[in-house]
This record gives C-alpha cells, sequence and structure tokens, in this order.
C-alpha cells in the first residue's frame, strides 16, 4: 500500500531534478540505503510491522473532517485531513517511524535529524525512544527560541538536541550541520531526513511513506462525497505533507494541485521562502530543485513566521510538478497565516499549526471563488501548540 515506487524515481531523477550531488564518501551509504528501501518496500513483514505501528501507535487512519463555519455558506466545501491528530501531533511521524524500522533493517543502532517547527524532531525522538535508539537533533538557535515547547519535548524523549548558531540560525543551517556529521558517522548511524528533499533515494523514501495521507484521503472523500475533490491544498517548505496528499491523486488531472509557500513579510529578496513562486533551479543538500538564490549562485536568507516552512529549496518532485505544470504554487504571508490560524481556532475549535494555516488561509479564499458546489481538501499537516508564542493574542 504505502510502499508504491514513485514512477520514474528509481534512478533518483524528477524530469532535471533530484539525483544525488553529495561527496563520494556519502556514494556507499546511500547506495546501501537504496537496497535497503527496495528490499523492504517488498517485504511483507516490514509492511506488515509498519502497518500495525501506523494504526495502533501513531493512530491513522486520520479523518477527514468537513469545516461547517470556517467559510460561509456561498463557498466551496472545505475537508481537513487531519494529520494534527497523529501522535506527536503531526504527519512526520509517518516518516520518522519507517525510516527508524528501515535504519534497524540495515544494521543502523543511531538516528541523527535536522529539524525547522520542531514537529520532525519530535517525530525522530519518538521513533528512537520506542524502538531503543539514541538520537541527536540539529536545530537551529533561532528555531529552538521560537519553538521552545518542542525543544522540551524532544529532550522528555531522550534525544540531544544540538543548537546551531552559524548563518540563520534555522533550517538549512541544521541540514548543513547534520550531513557534516553523516559524513563521518554513515557507518553506524542513520541520517533520517525530515522531508521530501535530500539526495536519492531520500525524497523517494518521504513521499512513500508519506503517501499514506493521499491514500487514506481518497478513499474518505469518495465516501464523503462520492467523488473526487475539486482541489488539493497543502503548505509547501521541503514538501513532505503536499506530496503526501498530492500522491494519490496526480493521475486525477480534474483535480487541481496546490502548494502553498511561505510569503513572510514580503516578496522581497531575504523576506520569504517561496522557494518555487521567487526561485531558480539550482543544487542544494545533495539534490537539484528550485532554490532561492542570488545571481551568483549563493543561497539566499528566509524568513517565515512559521519554522517549518522557512527553507530555501523545496522537494524535487515539487519542482518537477511545477515545471510539467500538474501543481500551482503560490505563496501567502505572515498576516494572512495568522488570520486562517485564528479563524480556525474561533470558528472550527481547531488550532493549527502555523505552517499548516498557510494553506488553510489559501484554501479560504480559493473555496470563496468557487462556490457552494466545489470540494476542496486541505492537509492539516499539524497542531498548533508549538506555535501559541509565536501569535501573541492569535485568536483576539
Amino acid at each position: 500500500m504505502i510502499m508504491t515506487p514513485v514512477t520514474g524515481a528509481d534512478a533518483g531523477r524528477f524530469g532535471p531534478f533530484g539525483g544525488r550531488y553529495v561527496p563520494e564518501t556519502l556514494i556507499p551509504a546511500l547506495d546501501d540505503l537504496a537496497a535497503g528501501w527496495s528490499q523492504v518496500s517488498t517485504d511483507p513483514a516490514f509492511q506488515a510491522r509498519l502497518a500495525s505501528l501506523l494504526r495502533t501507535y501513531v493512530g491513522r487512519p486520520t479523518p477527514l473532517h468537513r469545516t461547517r463555519r470556517l467559510v460561509g455558506p456561498d463557498a466551496a466545501r472545505i475537508y481537513l485531513k487531519r494529520e494534527d491528530l497523529c501522535h506527536t501531533g503531526s504527519h512526520k511521524l509517518n516518516n520518522a517511524l519507517g525510516q527508524a524500522l528501515l535504519a534497524r533493517e540495515l544494521g543502523r543502532d543511531r538516528l541523527i535529524a535536522e529539524t525547522g517547527a520542531g514537529q520532525h524532531g519530535v517525530a525522530s525522538a519518538t521513533a528512537a525512544a520506542l524502538l531503543g535508539m539514541p538520537c541527536r537533533v540539529y536545530m537551529g538557535s533561532a528555531d529552538m527560541a521560537r519553538q521552545r515547547l518542542n525543544v522540551v519535548r524532544m529532550e522528555l524523549l531522550g534525544a540531544e538536541v544540538v543548537p546551531v548558531e552559524t548563518g540563520s540560525r534555522t533550517l538549512k543551517e541544521a541540514t548543513n550541520q547534520a550531513i557534516r556529521e553523516w559524513m563521518s558517522s554513515y557507518r553506524d548511524t542513520h541520517y533520517l531526513i525530515g522531508s521530501a528533499v535530500g539526495p536519492h533515494p531520500y525524497p523517494t523514501i518521504v513521499r512513500s511513506l508519506q503517501s499514506v495521507i493521499g491514500t487514506e484521503a481518497r478513499a474518505q472523500v469518495l465516501e464523503a462525497e462520492g467523488r473526487l475533490p475539486d482541489g488539493l491544498v497543502a503548505c509547501v517548505g521541503g514538501g513532505s505533507n503536499a506530496i503526501g496528499l498530492f500522491s494519490a491523486f496526480i493521475d486525477d488531472h480534474d483535480v487541481a494541485l496546490t502548494g502553498v509557500e511561505a510569503g513572510g513579510a514580503g516578496l522581497e529578496p531575504g523576506r520569504h521562502a517561496a522557494s518555487i513562486s521567487r526561485g531558480r533551479p539550482g543544487v542544494l543538500h545533495g539534490a537539484a530543485s528550485y532554490l532561492l538564490q542570488d545571481g551568483d549562485g549563493q543561497i539566499m536568507g528566509t524568513h517565515s513566521l512559521a519554522a517549518g516552512l522557512d527553507y530555501p529549496g523545496v522537494g524535487p518532485e515539487h519542482s518537477w510538478l511545477h515545471d510539467v505544470g500538474r501543481a500551482s504554487y503560490l505563496s501567502v504571508g505572515d498576516d494572512a497565516a495568522r488570520a486562517a490560524f485564528a479563524a480556525l481556532s474561533l470558528r472550527e475549535g481547531i488550532i493549527p499549526a502555523l505552517e499548516s494555516a498557510h494553506a488553510v488561509a489559501h484554501a479560504m479564499e480559493w473555496a470563496g471563488r468557487l462556490g457552494p458546489e466545489s470540494v476542496l481538501v486541505v492537509c492539516l499537516s499539524g497542531r498548533g501548540d508549538k506555535d501559541v508564542d509565536s501569535v501573541p493574542g492569535g485568536t483576539t
């Protein structure tokens, strides 16, 4: 079910995007990872164990909830795919648990991870605790300050949280540091990448593990509406929740796919994290994709109220979906995300992650243009407990 290989991605390419742009020393580790993934993808025992944990530990399937008061009666019907109800509070555990089990199969007894909003760090620490593995999580010190609750949660789960003080002190620098450590420790350590980014086979692995979101959502919306939705909406930083939702609908060309990036404080350089909307192709963290870079190819600074979207690149499959016209990508700014955060909290009793609030903001606007006979599905990728300090008076 969730192990279906990505069409055309066996060589790690999505059109011109993806691939491996890494030091030679990491090629054996990536080859070993690809071979291990290929093996467990067809191993009934591995699939059964993961499926059981997704059901009894993560809490899958997550429900598809129809909102009633989020938009007016003349707007499209909006359904939320409730990934915020997963154990740990986001979709991140789907991937972290699968990769941790894979690491065990490969004989790796230690995990390292990077995190921005902290949800992937919490998920990695959770999977490590469940399987009895030590875990180190790199996190930019700026993100640690604004996501302090998740730092506490990681430490309670036994993970070592390492602050990264270089550059903007956010997700890009945390990823840089995790890669540096992995280069010297890959023989006994698995690098648990949290989004659909990085060198092959990571985008394929993450997409496959997160495809459970789309598989469930497709069946659920068919049951609820008797037809497929008119559109899907998901926030995009690296893009794991979005590619997970999109995956079950890519061949359904009547279903519009929309990824929502962080418009931040404006679309001037350094004030946003809209990698597809405002970027151009390049190479970052081992793969080719759309990046925010200057004329000399140097990675530019980013900004977003949502730490999980504050990244200057995007997954290679999203870059390809954009270029072939199968998916659309746009940006939503900090103020609109705050307003959607407040609206969903007050009108539906659901406090969303600020990352997810970007998708909700666009869905509310889109629903008003479509009218009451249309149906939209939004991936509510996480809950907003972690963000209450970033939205002072957020629901007043």
